[in-house]
């Protein structure tokens, strides 16, 4: 599932996200979702959050809920 959509993302969930400074390669981080940053319902590119570990990014993928 992408992560476009602001109601399928909440904090607890691990997801992959892309970091600013890896767009041009691609590269994904995996984590823990903490705190949604973007306030609306949907973006284009994904929604921006910031995973338990600190990383701020936008959903490339929702994996699922860790439990």
């Amino acid at each position: 599932m992408n992560g476009n959509n602001r109601t399928d993302i909440y904090p607890g969930l691990e997801v992959d996200i892309i970091l600013k400074k890896d767009q041009r390669t691609g590269k994904r981080t995996r984590g823990i979702v903490e705190a949604l940053l973007t306030s609306a319902p949907y973006h284009s590119r994904g929604i921006k959050v910031r995973l338990e570990d600190g990383a701020i990014g936008r959903v490339i993928e929702i994996i699922g809920d860790p439990e």
